[in-house]
């Protein structure tokens, strides 16, 4: 007879019950938890030593139906089925390539095509050029849309001659983060900078979102007196040509920094994008301003604001969820889940994997159940060796492992309000 223990847990308004097997000493303990039969069970290696040990090799996503286009997703409900089922096989399929790099970390103890410390350093070099040369380019792009505000006085130009004003500023904010990232002081900051990333994007859209505001405001009171400054045909051919070769930098620039992974660089590249919208709009709508109507001027600023508003906003919002301890995806939970059980063939059980974020990356946290029996030294070295393979993961910045000898207790940590 297996002995079973019931523990009671209150989940909300409800007691809950559940039923846990405390086998634990069986030499094939782990094999008898995956299945009463495990040869039969696809996905569980039971040839050789490592018998102990899932194996992603037995895992098979079966083809499923391709996505349907837009049109037949919207209109017709079965396409709308076909295409649940389509994502489903798709995330299938991402789960089974992420175990198959769980299996590359467990075997190599290295993540798979990693780079080399040396290109490691090439690729910061690369980073830091990137932001140099952004911040120098922004500092001549600026003084040629003040030119090009002073010749047309148009209220989208100016619009835009701001934002890049802006981008002055908030350039300084990311580049003062980066530096003072690269700057570690173990006493002040033992756990690294890392949080500054994301306040220094933080800051940087707060900003952006309120020179949007006071855009706002100028393009209304505009409009609402039908003040409106007069366009001279030579002035206009210098407007249009500075306009165009702003945006075309920029845009040279925007392809530039997505090429990079770094957060704080693809925060000038989304600065970049942003400025091709605005400086395309603010050139359109004040040249028709110009020959047709002159509403268009601060109807445009007024386009400018609101994308300015809603971009930056969303950039907020995202970046306060990545410091407020947000749970990682469940997909990611079960990569992670998967690497620890292919561990160690000593490890009894998994009694709690978590992982959540703590600015730009993941903090992990991890419960095992090593036998009672064994020697402190082997369970220190099953412990280290795990958080030493979780902490090689990208999107995790720190791992900590629990060891423990048996799984019926309550948490021992409770969340303060």
């Amino acid at each position: 007879i297996t002995p079973v223990v019931l523990r009671r847990e209150r989940r909300g308004t409800y007691w809950w019950w559940e039923a846990m097997d405390t086998r634990s000493d069986s030499k094939d303990y782990r094999l008898e938890l995956l299945s009463p039969e495990p040869q039969h069970l696809p996905g569980v290696d039971v040839g050789g030593s490592d018998s102990w040990r899932l194996s992603v090799s037995d895992l098979h996503v079966p083809e499923g139906p391709e996505n349907p286009p837009f049109v037949a997703r919207v209109f017709l409900r079965t396409s709308r089925t076909q295409s649940k089922i389509a994502k489903y096989y798709k995330k299938q399929e991402n789960l089974v390539s992420g175990f198959s790099e769980m299996e590359t970390i467990n075997e190599s103890g290295s993540m798979p095509n990693a780079p080399t410390e040396d290109e490691q350093r090439q690729l910061a070099k690369s980073e830091r050029l990137a932001i140099h040369i952004s911040n120098g380019a922004n500092v001549i792009l600026f003084a040629a849309k003040v030119f090009a505000s002073i010749q047309s006085k148009s209220l989208a130009v100016i619009a835009s001659t701001l934002d890049s004003l802006l981008d002055l500023l908030s350039g300084f904010i990311l580049w003062f983060t980066s530096y003072a990232m690269k700057i570690p002081n173990q006493y002040s900051y033992p756990i690294g900078k890392k949080r500054m990333q994301p306040v220094g994007i933080i800051v940087f859209a707060s900003i952006m979102a309120t020179l949007g505001f006071q855009i706002l405001l100028e393009s209304g009171r505009e409009l609402a007196t039908q003040s409106h400054p007069t366009f001279e045909p030579r002035k206009e051919k210098w407007m249009i040509g500075i306009m165009v070769s702003v945006t075309a930098v920029k845009f040279v620039l925007m392809i530039y920094c997505r090429s990079f992974k770094n957060e704080i660089v693809r925060a000038y590249a989304q600065d970049h994008y942003f400025d091709v919208i605005t400086n395309s709009v603010g050139l359109v709508t004040a040249v028709l301003a110009a020959r047709f109507y002159w509403w268009m001027d601060p109807v445009g600023a007024i386009l400018i604001a609101t994308y300015t508003i809603g971009t930056w906003a969303k950039t907020v919002i995202e970046n306060v969820w990545s410091l407020v301890g947000k749970t990682a995806p469940p997909d990611y939970l079960t990569k992670i889940t998967y690497l620890i059980w292919n561990h160690h063939e000593e490890i009894r059980h998994i009694d709690t994997v978590r992982a959540y974020t703590f600015g730009s990356q993941y903090f992990v946290e991890v419960d095992i159940v090593l036998p009672g029996n064994m020697p402190l030294s082997q369970a220190h070295d099953i412990g280290e060796g795990l958080q030493e393979k979780l902490e090689l993961l990208p999107e995790v910045e720190r791992a900590f492992v629990h060891v423990d000898f048996e799984f019926t207790h309550r948490p021992e940590h409770k969340t303060k309000v």
